[in-house]
């Protein structure tokens, strides 16, 4: 099946355009400052359904007023997930291929179609991992060609990168903690894409910038002073590799800033307290440690006996986040325990994702028992201290699920605008 412009909500039966302007039309008589609250609370793949079928809102919705709003109203939304968005990809031949989106606020899944887009620059049959997405970039791996791939869904588009200086990768050589994709600058399709690995035990720091289509490569030094005291936390931490509690961090400052040009990059080897940096497992004891933007998550779980199936299984018993402070990882918040109670299920395998933007620090906890898969979303406010579980429903299709790769956009729901299907009059989408 062909993939449509506007993205889709999952279960949803679309009725025909004029059929859906004629059910619109109580709704353009409201009042404008009653109409843009209600637009301003949708989110983009609904704003995008709108504004293909009701000629006068979308007008209203591609003004550069209502972007400006709709931009502010996602930077303010809070410690929640509105201005971020959990983003699955499944293993499907790429004719199929296709993002799963999760909207918070609406606690929604939406289809985000890819395999058109990506057509003209994979060939059939190749095995895709979904590695990052930043604003209107979608970053993937492929397995068969050992290469990357780049889908921009603003211009619908996708094109191979140029081998990094390591050579061609596979999927399995993508850690997932030592890698970033960032939108440079924020807002445009451009983006900078980076990664750092120890190459004979040195860490090294790899770049590559969509504006030139060139890499670059540096070699990472020990950091002088407490890691607390590097910079000021701007610029891009990333994990050249970890073994449980051991890690090696990589620093990269903010592109433009002379003096961490001059510097390079920057290494250093946090530790964490005793009772948190134990081996990854000790008798029915573990500890997952989850590595992301300069953050740890030590996540604590104890083995169950499932007296049904006759197997051992693991439940998660408490959540810990710790940041870099004086040299080492300092703890920064639990989450109470009455919040651990709600996603205490038990599982047989367990992996994470840490992310952190504009001080809210998002973790994603992704487990499996006999063949079904649980998402777990946390998030945490530094300036409120305060944390908050959102519940992820299931969509229908994780039974059996062979997950090709997550992860979490806090600048795709500022997106603006994504390809929308072309009006009946034939004008171009407002940019």
């Amino acid at each position: 099946m062909a993939d449509h412009h506007a993205l889709a909500g999952e279960h949803h039966h679309p009725s025909p355009a004029s059929s859906a302007a004629t059910a619109l039309g109580p709704l353009l008589l409201l009042p404008s400052e009653l109409l843009h609250e209600i637009l301003l609370r949708l989110a983009v793949p609904e704003l995008l359904r709108v504004r293909s079928v009701a000629r006068p809102l979308s007008s209203l919705i591609a003004s550069a007023d209502f972007r400006r709003l709709y931009h502010l109203s996602s930077a303010s939304s809070g410690p929640g997930p509105a201005a971020a968005w959990l983003l699955l990809f499944k293993k499907l031949p790429p004719r199929d291929a296709a993002i799963r989106g999760f909207h918070g606020p609406s606690g929604r899944w939406f289809r985000i179609p890819v395999s058109s887009i990506l057509a003209p620059a994979v060939p059939p049959g190749e095995d895709l991992y979904f590695l990052a997405a930043s604003g209107s970039s979608f970053l993937f791996a492929a397995n068969g060609r050992r290469e990357l791939v780049v889908v921009d869904l603003t211009a619908r588009s996708a094109r191979r990168l140029p081998p990094s200086p390591l050579g061609p990768r596979g999927t399995s050589s993508w850690r997932r903690f030592g890698l970033k994709l960032v939108a440079d600058p924020p807002g445009s399709n451009r983006f900078r894409f980076l990664f750092a690995e120890l190459v004979n035990n040195t860490p090294f720091l790899f770049e590559y910038r969509s504006e030139t289509d060139t890499w670059r490569q540096s070699e990472a030094v020990l950091a002088e002073g407490p890691a607390g005291a590097a910079p000021d936390g701007n610029g891009t931490f990333l994990c050249a590799a970890h073994a449980g509690p051991d890690c090696v961090m990589v620093y990269a400052g903010p592109p433009g800033a002379a003096a961490d040009a001059d510097r390079g990059p920057v290494y250093f080897r946090p530790r964490f307290p005793a009772a948190a940096g134990a081996a990854a497992g000790q008798g029915d004891h573990h500890r997952l440690h989850v590595y992301g933007d300069g953050s740890a998550a030590v996540v604590r779980s104890a083995a169950l006996d499932e007296p049904a199936s006759r197997a051992r299984v693991r439940v998660v018993t408490g959540v810990e986040l710790y940041g870099i402070g004086g040299g080492d990882w300092e703890l920064v918040a639990s989450v109470p325990g009455e919040l651990v109670e709600g996603f205490r299920k038990p599982y047989a395998v367990m992996t994470g994702l840490l992310a952190e933007r504009e001080g809210v620090v998002r973790l994603v906890l992704i487990s499996n028992c006999r063949g079904a898969w649980d998402l777990v979303w946390l998030s945490y406010d530094r300036a409120r201290r305060e944390w908050r579980w959102v519940p992820v429903p299931d969509w229908g299709g994780s039974k059996g699920l062979n997950m090709a790769g997550i992860a979490v956009s806090s600048t795709f729901s500022r997106l603006w605008p994504l390809a929308a299907p072309p009006s009946s009059g034939g004008t171009s989408s407002h940019r």
